[in-house]
Order: C-alpha cells, then sequence, then structure tokens
C-alpha cells in the first residue's frame, strides 16, 4: 500500500508564492539510502535559488527542495550500511526529494549521527553552512594557527559558523556584518569587526591570510586587495556573477582565488558534531518555522538580514 507525506512542493518557477503543500507518495529507499522522518529541516539561500529557476541544478518543476535536516532514521534501503531505525541523524538530503517533507530519503555517506549538545533544530541548521564553512577553512584553504582570516557576512549562516571554525584552528578573525550584530559576533570569538555600511573594508585592511566571501560581486575585488602574498579568497556564493575577471585579478597579484561548493560528507559532518558537543561550534537558529509557513521562510532567507539559519519543521 502507497503510503502518502505532507511536502512542500512548487509546480513552476518563481516567487516565495509558488510554494505550496501537498501529499506525496513517500519516498521508498534504495540501497546506500536510508528513509528518514524529518524532525526539522535547514533553509539555505540555495533553496531560493532553485525555486526561483535562478539555479536549474535538478530539473524543472515539481520537486521538493530542501538540502539538510535532521530525523530519525525508519527505514534503511539494505542491511549493509551503518544507520538502523531509530537512529537520529542529520544530514544532507537533494531535490527533487528534498528535506521539505514529513519523510524524505538519503545518502548513508551524507548522514552522520545527531550531535549530542543539539536539539533537533539546531542539528538541522547545520549541514550544508557547516560543511561550506569547514571545508572551504580547512580543505581549500588549509587555514592554520596565527593566520588573519577575514569573513564576510560573519554574522549569516555560512559566516557564524565560519568565525567558530577559524578561531578553533587559531588563527585571528576579522569580521565584516551590521554594527547591531558585533556583540553576537564577538561571543562567538570574532577578535575584530567592521561594520560595512559605515566603513570599507579594502581600505583599512591588508595582509590578511585568507578570506571567506559568501557574497561575490565586487566584494571579490576589493577582497583581493586585502590578502598579503600567497593569500586565498575563498568564494563560496555558488550562481552569482562572472569570477573571469576576479580570478585574472588575483593571478595578476600572485594570489589564490577559489570558487568553493560543498561536498556532502559523513565524516566532515562528525568532525562537525565533535566541535559542537566539545563547546567549540554554536549553531544560531534565527527562527523556526512551520512547513506551512515555507514561503514566509523562503522572504526572510532573500532579505539577507538573519542572524544565522531559519528551519522548518513539519
Amino acid at each position: 500500500m502507497t503510503i502518502s507525506m505532507r511536502a512542500v512542493s512548487q509546480r513552476a518557477y518563481g516567487g516565495p508564492e509558488v510554494l505550496e503543500v501537498v501529499r506525496l507518495d513517500r519516498p521508498v529507499p534504495r540501497p546506500g539510502e536510508v528513509l528518514v522522518k524529518v524532525l526539522a529541516a535547514g533553509v539555505n539561500p540555495a533553496d531560493w535559488k532553485l525555486r526561483s529557476g535562478l539555479v536549474r541544478k535538478f530539473g524543472a518543476p515539481p520537486f521538493v527542495l530542501g538540502l539538510d535536516f535532521c530525523g530519525v532514521v525508519t527505514e534503511p534501503g539494505d542491511d549493509s550500511g551503518p544507520f538502523r531505525p531509530g537512529d537520529v541523524v542529520y544530514g544532507c538530503g537533494f531535490p527533487p526529494r528534498g528535506t521539505y517533507a514529513e519523510y524524505t530519503i538519503a545518502p548513508v555517506t551524507a548522514l552522520a549521527a545527531k550531535p549530542s549538545g543539539l536539539d533537533a533544530a539546531h542539528a538541522a541548521a547545520l549541514p550544508v553552512a557547516g560543511l561550506t564553512a569547514w571545508q572551504s577553512l580547512v580543505e581549500a584553504a588549509a587555514i592554520r594557527a596565527g593566520q588573519r582570516v577575514l569573513i564576510h557576512a560573519a554574522a549569516g549562516g555560512v559566516g557564524h559558523l565560519a568565525v567558530q571554525i577559524a578561531k578553533s584552528r587559531g588563527a585571528y578573525v576579522i569580521g565584516t556584518a551590521r554594527a547591531e550584530k558585533h556583540s553576537f559576533l564577538r561571543e562567538l570569538g570574532a577578535d575584530e569587526l567592521l561594520d560595512y555600511t559605515a566603513t570599507d573594508f579594502a581600505a583599512v585592511l591588508r595582509d590578511i591570510d585568507v578570506v571567506l566571501d559568501p557574497i561575490s560581486g565586487d566584494y571579490g575585488p576589493r577582497s583581493l586587495r586585502t590578502l598579503a602574498p600567497g593569500g586565498i579568497l575563498v568564494d563560496v556564493r555558488g550562481t552569482g556573477p562572472d569570477r573571469t575577471a576576479v580570478r585574472a585579478d588575483a593571478e595578476r597579484r600572485g594570489l589564490r582565488f577559489a570558487e568553493f561548493g560543498f561536498t556532502p560528507s559523513g565524516a566532515d559532518l562528525r568532525r562537525l558534531g565533535e566541535l559542537a558537543d566539545q563547546g567549540g561550534l554554536r549553531v544560531l537558529v534565527d527562527r523556526t518555522l512551520p512547513l506551512d509557513e515555507a514561503a514566509e521562510a523562503h522572504r526572510l532567507s532573500e532579505s539577507n538580514r538573519l542572524k544565522g539559519k531559519l528551519v522548518l519543521v513539519p
């Protein structure tokens, strides 16, 4: 017998209003996957880019959005995987069978046990932003103790996690954010903060070893002017302005430039979970909304005025 579930879907590309709650058949896991009852789903900028058609990575609508979640394993696709029914996990799912739903399926390689120190909402907020921050800083930039790291949009979903990850690696962390978010970022360990509405970071900062940029656009060329010889600019925005000019500028200056997109990784999720359980990583959830208010969550996400992440609860 086919079992149905509630999910957020869309029949066309467009604004937040195209999102609607529908009933769909519950997905069936294949070998290497698990079926998960979703306890909470993270909302990421990539979601509204997919909804609007700005990014068309997963084919045309209809589809279910959502890239990260926390939930309870209800059915493994086979008996060879590491997870069993009842295990509470967090990790990454993918459209067209995304995480804005009562149930989702995910590859076991993209999952880890939920960190014991995080509840479901905070665990669901961590995977995409956390993996982006961890992999870009630790793997792409190979940050080390004593380096000067500049993190743009430091109070955002990726930024607030990047501040803490960089501090955990012994870096001196500088963040750009509006003044009203500075006290929060100091609590997370930021050493120096600039209000980008009042100060041009490119005019006052020099000798930066690593720049993490979730904004792109003119932030790329301006950030290059702050880098020390051999420094690296890591652009994690994803789809956006053409980077040909900034790449050429970096090469001309003898600097490194990387466009970076996260890779789902259970191993890296375990490392993030360990850092959270040790008290070295605080996950900020700006607010939690019911699944029925997915459209409102997208409006808030597109405003770029959040501290941390948004989470949907079925």
